[in-house]
């Protein structure tokens, strides 16, 4: 079983009239009157979100936005997976395989599609053309539900390498985001006779609990090592309670679109454009993903299986401004062949829709170097 069929989004009128209904019957959750965002997303955010949910969003505006560029799914593993496929009228571009993260989708990379795989018509050098496969994540959006255990970063990473061979790509690129960025090195890991380069916008590289470790590093690094303990006990309450206990929450997202985007939103944040933030809400909400995409964070959590020793195929990192802030003697621990490092003064953990100029050159900068490597 290895066809590949193409694929439309077609969400059922039926399916928008029975989310109308339930926005129209909110319940608001209670809050104190000098919360802010002490406490979590605040209500006053959330309600200008369903207010342009209900008044202002236009689904089948996004859902043709989408429908623009190829669509197929294929059955790896025994999972179903869903991707666009985006080739470059440049027939020498280099296939390049997007990974988006958690709380987002495939919509994560629509302002660089255009870019990436035909610079000439975006000013660019067509040297650097990509042909592009941009999957959703087993368990995310149009991929569905898993249906048994053990989706983690590994499996997934080996499914992706299985989806490029399957397109016909003897040699490609991956670049990722959020858990994007925890796949694409282990794409490269497992494929490395065919992965050119992983480019990444985190290295999720931790002390290790060597307290040696901590002691050569320079006081900007500390200060990450800080900040990345206090984003740990104030910031990662999704990523503790998505690890532990994923299906305690989901049973309230598969019931309450309201519920789903206030979730989503703890990490898409007021300043992301609302309809990018309802778009990604609104596909876990039309596929029912809620559970089965918090189940990678338990899969990743639980898998005893990890590779202990470094990648080598080239690395690249973009890291932007108000991100996880990579930690370079950790990540050159994890990943022997770090080629470009580079950090950037804008941009958010979204780079991909905030800062998508910067994040194009990065990607086309690293490719070049990696391609030589």
């Amino acid at each position: 079983m290895t066809e590949i069929r193409e694929f439309r989004i077609d969400i059922p009128q039926a399916d928008l009239d029975e989310l109308t209904e339930r926005l129209a019957r909110v319940r608001w959750a209670d809050e104190l009157p000098d919360a802010g965002g002490d406490y979590g997303v605040p209500l006053q955010y959330l309600r200008s979100l369903v207010q342009r949910w209900r008044d202002g969003y236009d689904w089948r505006a996004w859902e043709a936005k989408l429908n623009a560029y190829p669509q197929f799914t294929t059955v790896i593993d025994g999972q179903n997976v869903h991707f666009l496929h985006v080739r470059s009228p440049e027939p020498d571009a280099t296939p390049l395989l997007l990974t988006h993260g958690w709380p987002t989708t495939i919509v994560e990379y629509l302002e660089v599609i255009g870019p990436l795989s035909d610079p000439r018509a975006h000013g660019g050098d067509p040297a650097d053309a990509f042909h592009l496969v941009i999957p959703s994540v087993p368990g995310f959006g149009f991929s569905g539900p898993t249906a048994e255990r053990g989706w983690n970063r590994y499996r997934i990473a080996k499914a992706w390498a299985e989806l490029m061979r399957r397109l016909g790509y003897e040699r490609y690129g991956a670049h990722g985001n959020d858990g994007g960025s925890l796949i694409s090195p282990e794409v490269g890991r497992c494929d490395p006779q065919h992965v050119i380069g992983v480019h990444v916008t985190q290295v999720f590289s931790f002390p290790s609990g060597d307290p040696a470790e901590l002691t050569g590093l320079s006081e900007e690094d500390q200060k990450k090592v800080q900040f990345l303990q206090w984003w740990l006990e104030n910031g990662g309450a999704y990523d503790k309670l998505q690890s532990t206990a994923p299906q305690t929450l989901a049973h309230a997202l598969a019931d309450s679109p309201v519920g789903q985007l206030g979730w989503n939103a703890q990490l898409l944040g007021p300043n992301l454009d609302p309809d990018y933030v309802l778009t990604n809400t609104m596909i876990y909400w039309l596929t029912n993903t809620a559970a089965s995409s918090a189940r990678l964070y338990y899969e990743d959590f639980h898998t005893t299986d990890k590779p202990a020793e470094p990648t080598t195929v080239p690395l690249g990192l973009a890291n932007f401004a108000w991100d996880f802030q990579s930690i370079r003697p950790f990540a050159e621990r994890d990943h022997k062949n770090i080629v470009s490092w580079n950090v950037y003064d804008t941009g958010s953990h979204f780079a991909a829709h905030d800062a998508p100029d910067l994040l194009v050159d990065d990607i086309r900068g690293f490719f070049r170097l990696a391609v030589h490597h």
